[in-house]
Protein backbone atom coordinates (compact mmCIF):
# COMPACT_ATOMS: atom_id res chain seq x y z
CA UNK A 1 0.00 0.00 0.00
CA UNK A 2 2.28 2.64 -1.47
CA UNK A 3 0.28 5.12 -0.69
CA UNK A 4 -0.20 4.97 2.86
CA UNK A 5 1.76 8.05 3.69
CA UNK A 6 0.10 10.59 1.04
CA UNK A 7 -0.80 13.99 2.03
CA UNK A 8 -2.18 17.16 1.14
CA UNK A 9 0.88 18.51 1.85
CA UNK A 10 2.75 16.95 -0.11
CA UNK A 11 1.06 16.31 -3.42
CA UNK A 12 2.73 18.03 -6.14
CA UNK A 13 0.66 21.22 -7.63
CA UNK A 14 2.89 22.26 -9.49
CA UNK A 15 2.64 19.76 -12.45
CA UNK A 16 2.82 22.54 -15.86
CA UNK A 17 2.26 19.55 -18.30
CA UNK A 18 -0.43 18.47 -16.65
CA UNK A 19 -2.41 21.86 -15.50
CA UNK A 20 -6.11 20.76 -16.67
CA UNK A 21 -5.95 17.63 -15.28
CA UNK A 22 -4.50 18.41 -11.77
CA UNK A 23 -6.72 21.37 -11.55
CA UNK A 24 -9.62 18.95 -11.90
CA UNK A 25 -8.70 17.54 -9.12
CA UNK A 26 -8.08 20.17 -7.18
CA UNK A 27 -10.74 21.81 -7.77
CA UNK A 28 -12.60 18.93 -6.27
CA UNK A 29 -10.16 18.55 -3.53
CA UNK A 30 -11.73 20.69 -0.94
CA UNK A 31 -15.33 19.36 -1.61
CA UNK A 32 -14.00 16.11 -1.03
CA UNK A 33 -12.46 17.17 2.37
CA UNK A 34 -15.02 18.96 3.38
CA UNK A 35 -17.34 15.87 2.90
CA UNK A 36 -14.53 13.56 4.59
CA UNK A 37 -14.42 15.45 7.80
CA UNK A 38 -18.04 14.51 8.55
CA UNK A 39 -17.51 10.38 8.64
CA UNK A 40 -16.46 8.83 11.04
CA UNK A 41 -13.01 8.68 12.39
CA UNK A 42 -10.55 6.32 14.04
CA UNK A 43 -7.00 6.29 14.96
CA UNK A 44 -4.65 4.62 12.46
CA UNK A 45 -1.57 2.39 12.74
CA UNK A 46 0.43 5.79 13.03
CA UNK A 47 -0.27 8.65 15.06
CA UNK A 48 -1.08 10.81 12.44
CA UNK A 49 -2.34 8.90 9.94
CA UNK A 50 -6.39 8.61 11.05
CA UNK A 51 -8.58 6.18 9.51
CA UNK A 52 -11.87 7.24 8.50
CA UNK A 53 -14.74 5.36 7.24
CA UNK A 54 -16.60 5.52 4.17
CA UNK A 55 -18.55 3.21 2.66
CA UNK A 56 -18.56 0.40 5.60
CA UNK A 57 -14.51 0.49 4.94
CA UNK A 58 -11.61 2.49 6.84
CA UNK A 59 -8.87 4.85 4.54
CA UNK A 60 -6.67 7.25 5.49
CA UNK A 61 -7.69 11.07 4.16
CA UNK A 62 -5.42 11.36 0.69
CA UNK A 63 -6.70 7.80 -0.20
CA UNK A 64 -10.42 8.35 -0.04
CA UNK A 65 -9.70 11.58 -1.54
CA UNK A 66 -8.32 10.17 -4.73
CA UNK A 67 -11.27 7.49 -4.45
CA UNK A 68 -14.17 10.16 -4.54
CA UNK A 69 -12.05 11.71 -7.11
CA UNK A 70 -12.20 8.01 -8.92
CA UNK A 71 -15.63 8.15 -8.56
CA UNK A 72 -16.71 10.99 -10.15
CA UNK A 73 -14.27 10.89 -12.92
CA UNK A 74 -12.73 7.90 -13.76
CA UNK A 75 -14.48 6.37 -17.08
CA UNK A 76 -13.90 3.03 -17.48
CA UNK A 77 -14.31 1.31 -21.25
CA UNK A 78 -15.70 -2.54 -21.57
CA UNK A 79 -11.84 -3.12 -22.89
CA UNK A 80 -10.18 -2.50 -19.77
CA UNK A 81 -9.02 -4.55 -17.68
CA UNK A 82 -8.76 -4.58 -13.47
CA UNK A 83 -6.34 -6.04 -11.07
CA UNK A 84 -8.75 -5.69 -7.61
CA UNK A 85 -6.55 -6.36 -4.52
CA UNK A 86 -6.54 -6.19 -1.08
CA UNK A 87 -3.27 -4.30 0.21
CA UNK A 88 -0.48 -6.83 0.05
CA UNK A 89 -2.24 -10.15 -1.07
CA UNK A 90 -0.37 -10.37 -4.22
CA UNK A 91 -0.68 -6.78 -5.86
CA UNK A 92 2.63 -6.99 -7.43
CA UNK A 93 2.84 -10.20 -8.91
CA UNK A 94 -0.27 -10.38 -10.03
CA UNK A 95 0.27 -6.89 -12.00
CA UNK A 96 3.07 -8.50 -12.97
CA UNK A 97 0.87 -11.42 -14.75
CA UNK A 98 -1.33 -9.35 -15.94
CA UNK A 99 1.06 -6.84 -17.79
CA UNK A 100 2.96 -9.49 -19.49
CA UNK A 101 -0.21 -11.37 -20.50
CA UNK A 102 -1.59 -8.69 -22.45
CA UNK A 103 1.59 -7.15 -23.92
CA UNK A 104 3.56 -10.62 -25.24
CA UNK A 105 3.34 -9.76 -28.43
CA UNK A 106 4.60 -5.88 -27.99
CA UNK A 107 7.60 -7.50 -26.58
CA UNK A 108 10.59 -9.95 -26.32
CA UNK A 109 12.25 -11.40 -23.87
CA UNK A 110 14.73 -8.39 -23.30
CA UNK A 111 12.36 -5.30 -24.41
CA UNK A 112 9.74 -6.32 -21.35
CA UNK A 113 9.66 -2.65 -19.74
CA UNK A 114 8.91 -5.46 -16.45
CA UNK A 115 12.49 -5.90 -16.74
CA UNK A 116 13.46 -1.48 -16.42
CA UNK A 117 10.35 -0.60 -14.24
CA UNK A 118 8.44 -1.83 -11.30
CA UNK A 119 5.31 -3.59 -11.98
CA UNK A 120 3.20 -0.44 -10.26
CA UNK A 121 4.44 1.75 -12.92
CA UNK A 122 2.47 -0.59 -15.55
CA UNK A 123 -0.75 -0.95 -13.83
CA UNK A 124 -1.53 2.12 -12.56
CA UNK A 125 -4.29 2.42 -9.40
CA UNK A 126 -7.02 4.53 -10.29
CA UNK A 127 -7.06 5.89 -6.32
CA UNK A 128 -3.85 6.99 -6.79
CA UNK A 129 -2.31 7.88 -9.89
CA UNK A 130 -5.55 8.41 -11.60
CA UNK A 131 -5.79 11.01 -8.80
CA UNK A 132 -2.43 12.59 -7.92
CA UNK A 133 -0.18 12.17 -11.02
CA UNK A 134 -1.91 12.14 -13.79
CA UNK A 135 0.87 13.02 -15.73
CA UNK A 136 2.13 9.01 -15.83
CA UNK A 137 2.91 7.53 -19.52
CA UNK A 138 0.78 4.64 -18.69
CA UNK A 139 -2.31 7.14 -18.15
CA UNK A 140 -1.73 8.91 -21.02
CA UNK A 141 -1.49 5.86 -23.82
CA UNK A 142 -5.11 5.19 -25.03
CA UNK A 143 -3.34 1.65 -25.51
CA UNK A 144 -3.24 0.69 -22.24
CA UNK A 145 -6.26 -1.23 -20.70
CA UNK A 146 -4.86 -2.49 -17.26
CA UNK A 147 -5.81 -0.72 -14.05
CA UNK A 148 -5.57 -1.83 -10.62
CA UNK A 149 -7.32 -0.69 -7.67
CA UNK A 150 -7.46 -1.40 -3.22
CA UNK A 151 -11.23 -0.09 -3.51
CA UNK A 152 -13.60 -3.28 -2.26
CA UNK A 153 -15.76 -3.82 -4.55
CA UNK A 154 -18.73 -1.49 -3.78
CA UNK A 155 -16.72 1.40 -3.66
CA UNK A 156 -15.64 1.28 -7.30
CA UNK A 157 -16.42 4.13 -9.88
CA UNK A 158 -20.08 3.21 -11.44
CA UNK A 159 -18.10 2.75 -14.83
CA UNK A 160 -16.25 -0.08 -14.25
CA UNK A 161 -19.51 -1.95 -13.23
CA UNK A 162 -21.82 -0.71 -15.98
CA UNK A 163 -19.27 -0.64 -18.70
CA UNK A 164 -19.01 -4.83 -18.63
CA UNK A 165 -15.08 -4.54 -18.40
CA UNK A 166 -13.41 -7.93 -16.55
CA UNK A 167 -11.11 -7.77 -13.36
CA UNK A 168 -9.31 -10.63 -11.20
CA UNK A 169 -9.21 -10.83 -7.43
CA UNK A 170 -6.69 -12.69 -5.59
CA UNK A 171 -6.92 -12.85 -1.72
CA UNK A 172 -4.85 -14.06 0.89
CA UNK A 173 -4.24 -15.78 4.04
CA UNK A 174 -4.97 -12.82 6.49
CA UNK A 175 -2.26 -13.78 8.65
CA UNK A 176 0.25 -13.62 5.75
CA UNK A 177 -1.77 -10.58 4.86
CA UNK A 178 -1.29 -8.63 7.74
CA UNK A 179 2.03 -9.58 8.49
CA UNK A 180 3.21 -8.27 4.91
CA UNK A 181 1.14 -5.34 5.82
CA UNK A 182 3.23 -4.37 9.10
CA UNK A 183 6.36 -5.61 7.90
CA UNK A 184 5.93 -2.94 4.48
CA UNK A 185 5.18 -0.22 6.27
CA UNK A 186 8.13 -0.54 7.90
CA UNK A 187 9.92 0.79 4.82
CA UNK A 188 7.79 3.87 4.75
CA UNK A 189 9.63 7.29 4.47
CA UNK A 190 6.98 8.55 6.93
CA UNK A 191 6.17 11.82 8.91
CA UNK A 192 3.54 10.70 10.32
CA UNK A 193 5.24 9.27 13.84
CA UNK A 194 6.13 6.01 14.54
CA UNK A 195 4.58 2.61 13.75
CA UNK A 196 1.97 0.41 16.50
CA UNK A 197 3.17 -2.33 17.60
CA UNK A 198 3.00 -5.97 15.90
CA UNK A 199 0.63 -6.76 18.30
CA UNK A 200 -1.76 -3.42 18.72
CA UNK A 201 -1.69 -3.83 14.71
CA UNK A 202 -2.66 -6.91 15.02
CA UNK A 203 -5.21 -6.13 17.39
CA UNK A 204 -6.62 -3.25 15.15
CA UNK A 205 -6.49 -5.38 11.96
CA UNK A 206 -8.99 -7.72 13.36
CA UNK A 207 -11.52 -5.01 14.43
CA UNK A 208 -11.26 -4.19 10.82
CA UNK A 209 -9.22 -0.97 11.46
CA UNK A 210 -6.68 -0.80 8.92
CA UNK A 211 -6.24 0.93 5.06
CA UNK A 212 -9.26 -0.25 3.12
CA UNK A 213 -10.33 -2.52 6.06
CA UNK A 214 -11.94 -5.08 7.37
CA UNK A 215 -10.21 -7.07 4.97
CA UNK A 216 -12.36 -10.33 5.11
CA UNK A 217 -14.79 -8.06 4.16
CA UNK A 218 -12.99 -6.60 1.62
CA UNK A 219 -12.82 -10.31 0.35
CA UNK A 220 -16.50 -10.77 0.57
CA UNK A 221 -17.42 -8.04 -1.16
CA UNK A 222 -15.40 -9.30 -4.53
CA UNK A 223 -16.36 -13.05 -3.95
CA UNK A 224 -20.25 -11.89 -3.72
CA UNK A 225 -19.68 -10.29 -7.16
CA UNK A 226 -18.04 -12.94 -8.67
CA UNK A 227 -21.01 -15.39 -7.31
CA UNK A 228 -22.93 -12.83 -8.99
CA UNK A 229 -21.09 -12.66 -12.04
CA UNK A 230 -18.47 -14.80 -13.14
CA UNK A 231 -17.84 -13.98 -16.74
CA UNK A 232 -17.11 -10.62 -15.34
CA UNK A 233 -15.06 -11.58 -12.03
CA UNK A 234 -12.21 -13.86 -11.89
CA UNK A 235 -11.61 -14.58 -8.13
CA UNK A 236 -8.12 -16.27 -7.19
CA UNK A 237 -6.13 -17.62 -4.05
CA UNK A 238 -2.49 -16.64 -3.20
CA UNK A 239 -1.69 -19.67 -1.48
CA UNK A 240 -2.78 -22.38 -4.43
CA UNK A 241 -1.72 -19.85 -7.17
CA UNK A 242 2.05 -20.02 -5.51
CA UNK A 243 1.99 -23.53 -5.35
CA UNK A 244 1.54 -23.89 -8.85
CA UNK A 245 0.67 -20.64 -11.40
CA UNK A 246 0.95 -22.55 -14.62
CA UNK A 247 -2.28 -22.91 -14.64
CA UNK A 248 -3.59 -20.29 -13.48
CA UNK A 249 -1.27 -18.08 -15.21
CA UNK A 250 -3.37 -20.00 -18.27
CA UNK A 251 -6.70 -19.54 -16.67
CA UNK A 252 -5.93 -15.23 -16.32
CA UNK A 253 -4.77 -15.26 -19.91
CA UNK A 254 -8.16 -16.80 -21.27
CA UNK A 255 -9.93 -14.68 -18.93
CA UNK A 256 -8.65 -11.60 -20.07
CA UNK A 257 -9.21 -12.77 -23.30
CA UNK A 258 -5.39 -13.02 -24.68
CA UNK A 259 -5.57 -17.01 -24.74
CA UNK A 260 -2.21 -18.78 -25.31
CA UNK A 261 -2.50 -20.57 -28.73
CA UNK A 262 -1.02 -24.47 -28.90
CA UNK A 263 2.16 -22.86 -30.65
CA UNK A 264 2.69 -20.78 -27.86
CA UNK A 265 2.09 -23.48 -25.35
CA UNK A 266 4.33 -25.30 -27.17
CA UNK A 267 6.79 -22.78 -27.05
CA UNK A 268 7.31 -22.18 -23.49
CA UNK A 269 5.46 -19.25 -23.66
CA UNK A 270 3.57 -19.16 -20.50
CA UNK A 271 6.64 -20.91 -18.32
CA UNK A 272 8.27 -17.78 -19.89
CA UNK A 273 5.94 -15.19 -17.99
CA UNK A 274 5.47 -17.45 -15.40
CA UNK A 275 9.53 -17.04 -14.84
CA UNK A 276 9.48 -13.55 -15.56
CA UNK A 277 7.15 -12.89 -13.13
CA UNK A 278 8.45 -14.12 -10.16
CA UNK A 279 9.75 -13.07 -6.93
CA UNK A 280 13.09 -14.23 -7.64
CA UNK A 281 13.06 -12.95 -10.86
CA UNK A 282 11.33 -9.48 -10.15
CA UNK A 283 13.25 -9.23 -6.60
CA UNK A 284 16.68 -9.34 -8.42
CA UNK A 285 16.17 -6.61 -11.00
CA UNK A 286 18.24 -3.76 -11.10
CA UNK A 287 15.32 -1.93 -10.68
CA UNK A 288 14.09 -3.18 -8.22
CA UNK A 289 17.18 -3.53 -5.93
CA UNK A 290 17.91 -1.22 -2.70
CA UNK A 291 16.63 2.33 -2.32
CA UNK A 292 16.00 3.21 -5.91
CA UNK A 293 12.50 4.98 -6.37
CA UNK A 294 10.21 4.66 -9.56
CA UNK A 295 11.18 7.20 -12.02
CA UNK A 296 7.65 7.93 -13.39
CA UNK A 297 6.25 10.50 -10.51
CA UNK A 298 7.87 13.28 -8.65
CA UNK A 299 8.26 11.25 -5.02
CA UNK A 300 7.40 7.92 -3.51
CA UNK A 301 6.87 7.04 -0.14
CA UNK A 302 8.38 3.49 -0.70
CA UNK A 303 11.69 2.24 -2.11
CA UNK A 304 10.48 -0.52 -5.44
CA UNK A 305 12.37 -3.21 -2.97
CA UNK A 306 9.49 -2.57 -0.32
CA UNK A 307 7.84 -4.46 -2.57
CA UNK A 308 9.59 -8.14 -2.39
CA UNK A 309 10.20 -8.83 0.80
CA UNK A 310 9.50 -12.96 1.02
CA UNK A 311 6.61 -13.77 -0.80
CA UNK A 312 6.02 -16.69 0.93
CA UNK A 313 3.33 -18.77 2.15
CA UNK A 314 3.01 -19.18 6.37
CA UNK A 315 5.27 -16.67 6.84
CA UNK A 316 3.40 -15.40 10.05
CA UNK A 317 4.12 -18.55 11.73
CA UNK A 318 7.46 -16.53 13.10
CA UNK A 319 6.23 -13.34 14.30
CA UNK A 320 2.08 -14.07 15.48
CA UNK A 321 1.31 -16.54 18.85
CA UNK A 322 -0.89 -19.74 17.85
CA UNK A 323 -3.20 -17.24 20.38
CA UNK A 324 -3.34 -14.71 17.58
CA UNK A 325 -3.36 -17.21 14.62
CA UNK A 326 -6.57 -19.11 16.27
CA UNK A 327 -8.34 -16.02 16.71
CA UNK A 328 -8.02 -14.46 13.20
CA UNK A 329 -8.47 -17.94 11.72
CA UNK A 330 -11.91 -17.89 14.08
CA UNK A 331 -13.03 -14.75 12.53
CA UNK A 332 -12.15 -15.52 8.83
CA UNK A 333 -14.49 -19.02 9.34
CA UNK A 334 -17.45 -17.03 11.01
CA UNK A 335 -17.49 -14.14 8.38
CA UNK A 336 -16.75 -17.08 5.43
CA UNK A 337 -18.92 -19.88 6.77
CA UNK A 338 -21.46 -21.01 4.48
CA UNK A 339 -20.04 -18.90 1.57
CA UNK A 340 -18.18 -21.34 -0.11
CA UNK A 341 -15.32 -19.22 -0.57
CA UNK A 342 -12.69 -21.44 1.78
CA UNK A 343 -13.72 -24.13 -0.33
CA UNK A 344 -13.10 -22.38 -3.86
CA UNK A 345 -9.60 -22.98 -5.44
CA UNK A 346 -8.64 -25.78 -3.12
Amino acid sequence: MESETLTEKTVPNHLDETKTERTEFEKNQKRYQDLIATFPHVKGWRPKAPLTEYGGHWMIQPLLEGCLYAQDFFKARPIDFFVCTYPKSGTTWLKALAFAVANRSRFDDSSNPLLKRNPHELVPFIEIEFAFFPQVDVLNDKRNTLFSTHMPHGLLPESITKSGCKMVYIWRDPKDTFLSMWTFFHKQKSDHGPLNSLEESFDMFCRGFSGYGPYLDHVLSYWNAYQENPDQILFLKYETMRADPLPYVKRLAEFMSYGFTAEEEKEGIVEKIVNLCSFETLKNLEANKGDKDREDIPWSFYPNSAYFRTGKVGDWQNYLTPEMATRIDGLMEEKFKGTGLLEHGK
